[in-house]
Parts: C-alpha cells; sequence; structure tokens
C-alpha cells in the first residue's frame, strides 16, 4: 500500500505521470481493491472515521486515464468511460433492474438495490436497501442495514471536488427525497423524516429539551430528525432559512426494527 500510495501522490502533483505505464497499473490497482472492499475512500477506526485521501485521489486520476467506450445491454445504448459492476449472484446482492453501480464501487452481500444508483469509490456494507431513484454518491460511505428512501440523494466529492465524503453509519434510516451532501456525517441509526437536506452549513438544531443544542455537519447517535426553518436577517429584510430539527431520539433497543417503527409512530415523522 505505500508504493501504491507514493505513486498516486506523485501523480496527483504532476499529472503528466498518467502517460507513466506504472501510474496507470497503480490507479487501476487501487480501484480494483475499492471494488472489492479491501480500501476504502474512509473508514471507521477506534478514534473516529479516518479519510483516506490518496485513495479519493486515485479514484478522480481513474478519469482522465480511462477512454470512452459504448456498452451495450439488451436494447440498451451507453457510452462512458467506466465499466459497471457484474457478478451480483456470486456476491449475494440483489439488483432489480434498472439499478446500476459503477466498477470501483463496493457493494457488500444482502444489499438490495432497486432502480438507483451507485457511482465508482463508493461503499455500501451489508443488508442496506437501495430504493428507487436513491443515489450514492463517489466516495460516500453507507453502513450496515441503512435504509435509503426513495428519491434519497447521497452527495459525491468528485464534482465539485470536497474534502470529505458523505458517511452513513450503521442502522440509519433516511425518508423519501432525503438529500445529504458536502461531507455530512450521519451517526448510528439516525433517522431523518422525508425532504430533510443536509450540507455541510445546514444548522442542524436540537429542539427536543427546555435549551437548544447546535449542530453542523454532523447528526448525532439515533437523533430524529425532520426539515425545519429559522429567521434570518438580510439587508433587505427577514427571511425563512431551512434548518434541520432534531426532535428526539430513537429508543436503544437489539430490535431495530420495531425501535423504528416506534419512533417513526411516535414523533409522528413522514417518511
Amino acid at each position: 500500500m505505500t508504493e501504491l500510495r507514493e505513486i498516486i501522490e506523485k501523480a496527483w502533483d504532476d499529472r503528466s505521470l498518467l502517460k507513466d505505464t506504472t501510474t496507470a497499473e497503480a490507479i487501476e490497482r487501487v480501484i480494483e481493491l475499492i471494488d472489492q472492499g479491501e480500501l476504502r475512500c474512509a473508514e471507521p477506526t477506534k478514534d473516529g472515521w479516518q479519510v483516506n485521501e490518496w485513495v479519493k485521489k486515485a479514484v478522480v486520476l481513474y478519469f482522465p486515464i480511462r477512454k470512452m467506450e459504448t456498452i451495450e445491454v439488451g436494447p440498451f445504448e451507453f457510452h462512458d468511460k467506466m465499466a459497471l459492476k457484474k457478478d451480483y449472484a456470486q456476491k449475494g446482492v440483489r439488483v432489480v433492474p434498472h439499478a446500476i453501480a459503477r466498477y470501483g464501487s463496493y457493494v457488500s452481500s444482502g444489499v438490495i438495490m432497486m432502480p438507483s444508483y451507485v457511482n465508482i469509490g463508493a461503499y455500501v456494507d451489508k443488508g442496506t436497501m437501495v430504493d428507487t431513484w436513491a443515489t450514492v454518491g463517489s466516495c460516500a460511505q453507507i453502513g450496515k442495514d441503512v435504509h435509503l428512501s426513495g428519491g434519497v440523494g447521497i452527495g459525491g466529492v468528485l464534482e465539485p471536488l470536497q474534502a470529505s465524503p458523505v458517511i452513513v453509519e450503521d442502522g440509519c434510516f433516511i425518508g423519501s427525497r432525503c438529500i445529504v451532501v458536502e461531507g455530512v456525517h450521519l451517526e448510528k441509526e439516525v433517522v431523518l423524516g422525508a425532504n430533510v437536506v443536509l450540507t455541510k452549513s445546514t444548522k442542524i438544531i436540537d429542539v427536543s429539551g427546555e435549551e437548544k443544542k447546535e449542530y453542523r455537519g454532523r447528526v448525532p447517535a439515533r437523533s430524529v430528525v425532520i426539515p425545519g426553518s429559522y429567521t434570518k436577517k438580510f439587508p433587505s429584510g427577514e427571511f425563512q432559512v431551512p434548518c434541520a430539527l432534531i426532535i428526539g431520539k430513537r429508543k436503544e433497543s437489539t430490535d431495530l426494527k420495531t425501535s423504528l417503527n416506534d419512533v417513526l409512530r411516535d414523533y409522528e415523522v413522514a417518511v
């Protein structure tokens, strides 16, 4: 890994090295390891999450060394630089037409992909549901037993280039049409109600206690979140600006499905 990292870092600083065979082979090897789940753009450690910047750089560098080609799938035709994942049966992944995952993303066993999209560099762990028209952006990290509801948009890091990938930890439930971008981190078992939008600058306000608490870029574990707004002054007047409201906590339980159902009922959360 040390040798691969050194090659990637040098090519990042000097793009002329992309013409070198050794550099191209190193990039290809990194993408292969990501595809197999052996390398990740970010990973949990005992001290928290670690972003592997050099791996993310390899994903970015993969694009310029690839050539456009035509891909034919039955009556469908695509024209792109990236291959698609294969061998889903062997991987134990259920893929409903027209779900697509790019080669260089990792999709673990037990994942269900409804008509959806998983981009290169992403990591989707065991038992996760990627529901209809949900998208998992480049290098995003999705944990075990996560539910991404219909139309959910999990942002990537490539366009525009972002410093940190989105992280969604184990057991989270993301409601319909939610958007999570710009490296926002959802800790374990978070519930987002429908239409919650989280960016790096979004105010995330805990209103469940007597005094409010404010977060940015991170939602604490087991939080139940709904869309909200607050009044902000501008030169031309006062206007409502979107925010996210933490209205309670998901109960700790060994039966997470029962716990989730209780939360959705108790807090009347639209999903």
